[in-house]
């Protein structure tokens, strides 16, 4: 059985970081790892995945350079770094988990998580 669970996020002060982390079990080696975030009325976006098995990383423009992907695989963990974080990255952000090569397409993903908060406030 295949669960993520999203954690670390918060209220943060522009030009703050954060770490999230997505506990991702039992899911099979040739899954790619994504990070979507969706602000309210908006549609969710991708803006990082990671793909072990073809040691592959994709950024969205809107974040590279600011935030950092990484796996623990031997926890089955990835995390998303932040750092620079702006009012504009406030979204629920969720990891997914799509099958060989990373997507945007969000239909392409067979697993997520529950979502975690991140505001960006003064």
């Amino acid at each position: 059985q295949v669960q993520f669970v999203e954690s670390g996020g918060g209220l943060v002060q522009p030009g703050g970081s954060l770490r999230l982390s997505c506990a991702a079990s039992g899911l099979d080696y040739y899954y790619a790892v994504g990070w979507f975030r969706q602000a309210p009325g908006q549609e969710r976006e991708g803006i990082a995945c990671m793909s072990s098995s073809i040691d592959s990383i994709h950024y969205a423009v809107s974040v590279k350079g600011r935030f950092t992907i990484s796996e623990d695989n031997a926890k089955n963990m990835v995390y998303l770094q932040m750092n620079s974080l702006k009012p504009e990255d406030t979204a629920v952000y969720y990891c997914g988990a799509v099958a060989y090569v990373c997507s945007d397409q969000l239909n392409e993903y067979d697993y997520w998580g529950q979502g975690t908060q991140v505001t960006v406030s003064s």
